[in-house]
């Protein structure tokens, strides 16, 4: 895009830390610019999972992937069902949740499904815009702020371990997956 009031996925990506061998997911995938990003980053080893609703744009994304030799699974899923990834229990490194919250009704069954599938001491990492800007970006009652977002993942057991400048008009939040003690994740 090239416009500098957007998120941008190189550059936040190394926000993320992912590092080779790790199990990425990108929830909300889209166009897949920020599953491409991370697979760069992965530098053929690991896996990340490009998990969204739209098949059309799943297809784009594998056959991309496999355009350019990176370890990218597609995953149909309905992120707002329960287990609606498709992924296991404490099984990814990091869960990326970029541009998705103003997009769905139930934001507390994506952060709890991100909650279920990252391992203990994983991160979920929320990129989303931080209001709207007349026009650009979603509309105002759409918008899920910082606060907001900060709220949902308390509420499904994450905690707040950093935050980035994700672009002009985005927030970046990282969370980590506590570990309770006495059993349970």
């Amino acid at each position: 895009m090239g416009n500098s009031s957007f998120a941008h996925p190189n550059r936040n990506i190394k926000a993320l830390g992912i590092e080779p061998g790790m199990r990425v997911a990108d929830f909300g995938s889209g166009s897949g610019a920020y599953v491409l990003a991370i697979a760069d980053a992965l530098n053929g080893s690991g896996t990340v999972y490009a998990v969204d609703i739209q098949k059309d744009l799943l297809r784009r994304i594998k056959n991309e992937a496999m355009r350019r030799s990176l370890a990218v699974e597609v995953v149909w899923g309905d992120l707002e069902d329960n287990q609606g990834s498709k992924l296991a229990d404490n099984s990814l490194d990091v869960v990326l949740i970029s541009n998705l919250l103003f997009q769905v009704r139930d934001r507390a069954a994506v952060l709890a499904e991100a909650a279920r599938v990252v391992r203990p001491n994983g991160r979920v990492v929320i990129i989303d815009w931080s209001e709207s800007y007349g026009g650009m970006g979603p509309q105002p009652e759409d918008v899920c702020i910082e606060d907001a977002a900060r709220a949902l993942a308390r509420d499904v057991g994450l905690q707040e371990a950093d935050s980035f400048n994700a672009g002009a008009h985005h927030y970046g939040l990282i969370f980590r997956k506590t570990v309770r003690k006495g059993g349970g994740a």
